[in-house]
């Protein structure tokens, strides 16, 4: 490039960088560039100017040469693939004719803040120290795949719009990023998609606005996060996929309003998650899928839940805040995948490790019921019995009442219509009461049974008490058994 060939815009650029000091062509600093369609030659770069100071740009002894330009038009594409750039690049403020492409260059600083761009190729990009590209807008895809970032990628407050294309909007798969993907108030039409991508610190998506409707709005499958990963007061219409993602820390969705009905609205099956904060938003529209999820604690407030959960093989060591087991028990009502034993034994285990028995009795005694309804009819008829007479083991009161009950109406019954002795002789005096009781105690013999025996309707009595004596005395034995089993 000879410098004869330069404009005066240009020459400006040209003779600030050897000394790395800053060119503002702004006017003012509250300036909108999107405006930057209409600005003159005055404040026009090109393209092929800025490759050639960042490839062949002169250098003065003792300064440290970079290229920092503020309120430029840069027409043309800004062309860096496969190129080793020493100087930092800090083009802030710029509206963009064409796409810029840093595919598979190293860098040691970029910095796009505040600039308009019709989109970005970077694949495979190194970036020595972070990348910034705050308040930036986007109007076409953001390519990033395989990038490596020492430092951190700074996106808060961009937004990024790719409506005719059926790639992802914004394109974060494989990234690596040694410290934070700060992106609160980021907005993406479309999806950003972050498969296989490694974060050192933690991604901050906090106040995000992520719309892709019907399709994946974040697609972070096998995400690696060695902090937390922050989506607090975001709105996300699309699903959320997080299958086989490592989050170190919380995964913390409070205040979020998550909406994608119909369809998954949080896939995060065969996670490995420290926390996860499903709190303070409204309930969840879509499915939620935490199969085979593998949770620390799990910090989940019923309100947020939505109408269809998928929780097969799901285990938490916490579950918190804590709530009676009737407010807690609808979640497992909702399941997809129907009956999920696993789900039961998960939710009394977490009310076991705190001491609260009642809670994990009651999930108990809702899991029989549960089951009663996978069986045929004649296990169901038992498991009827089981629930009315000893609450499956778990209500044993019950049998109690109702053989106090039942031995009420047979010493009344037998009182009054006193059954004719066998043998008059050999026969010991009559008791209703302890006759009752032989009747309704299996085993046990007061002698009043055999010597004794009723006509008629009191007759029909005798074994209506014999039979109720013995479903008793099964569904108690079955019901300590079961109890002694759980202890």
């Amino acid at each position: 490039m000879e410098i004869n060939d330069l404009t005066a815009a240009e020459l400006r650029v040209w003779r600030a960088f050897p000394r790395g000091e800053s060119v503002d062509f702004r006017t003012v600093d509250d300036e909108d560039p999107a405006t930057g369609v209409d600005w003159g030659p005055e404040r026009t770069v090109r393209a092929a100017v800025l490759r050639s100071l960042l490839l062949n740009g002169p250098q003065e002894d003792g300064e440290t040469a970079s290229l920092s330009l503020a309120g430029a038009r840069v027409t043309g594409m800004l062309d860096l693939q496969y190129a080793t750039i020493d100087h930092p690049v800090r083009l802030r403020h710029c509206y963009f004719d064409e796409v810029p492409r840093f595919y598979g260059c190293r860098l040691r600083e970029l910095n796009l803040s505040e600039s308009v761009l019709p989109g970005l190729t970077s694949h495979a990009v190194h970036v020595e120290g972070v990348l910034r590209m705050t308040r930036a807008r986007f109007l076409g895809v953001v390519r990033l795949g395989g990038a490596q970032i020492a430092g951190s990628l700074y996106m808060e407050g961009a937004e990024i719009s790719a409506p005719d294309t059926q790639e992802p909007a914004l394109q974060l798969n494989q990234v690596t990023v040694g410290d934070d993907l700060w992106t609160p108030g980021l907005r993406v039409h479309g999806q950003i998609r972050l498969n296989g991508a490694d974060v050192g610190g933690s991604v901050n998506l906090n106040e995000a606005q992520l719309s892709h409707l019907g399709h994946g709005a974040l697609d972070a499958e096998t995400l690696g996060v060695g902090g937390h990963f922050l989506m607090r007061h975001a709105r996300v219409q699309g699903w959320i996929g997080l299958r086989g993602a490592r989050i170190a820390g919380r995964l913390d969705l409070a205040y979020s309003h998550l909406s994608n009905p119909g369809e998954a609205v949080l896939r995060a099956s065969s996670s490995t998650i420290g926390e996860l904060w499903l709190r303070k938003g409204p309930p969840m529209e879509g499915t939620l899928n935490l199969r085979r999820a593998q949770i620390e604690v799990l910090f989940l407030e019923p309100e947020m839940l939505p109408d269809r959960v998928l929780l097969n093989s799901l285990t938490y060591t916490s579950l918190t805040p804590h709530e009676p087991a009737e407010r807690r028990l609808p979640m497992l009502e909702r399941d997809g995948d129907g009956y999920v034993p696993h789900a039961y034994e998960q939710l009394t285990a977490a009310y076991q490790r705190i001491g609260d028995d009642h809670a994990a009795r009651l999930v108990q005694l809702a899991k029989q019921r549960r089951h009663r309804g996978t069986l045929p009819w004649y296990g169901r008829l038992w498991g009827h019995v089981q629930d009315a007479t000893v609450g499956y083991g778990f209500r044993p009161l019950r049998a109690a009442g109702w053989l106090l009950s039942l031995l009420a109406v047979g010493s009344v019954a037998f009182a009054l219509h006193r059954p004719q002795p066998l043998k008059a002789d050999e026969a010991p005096p009559f008791n209703p009461v302890f006759y009752t009781l032989d009747l309704l105690l299996p085993v046990i013999s007061f002698g009043q049974e055999p010597a004794f025996a009723p006509k008629d309707g009191y007759q029909v009595l005798a074994y209506v008490l014999v039979l109720t004596g013995w479903i008793l005395a099964t569904t108690v034995a079955a019901g300590l058994t079961r109890t002694i089993s759980r202890q």
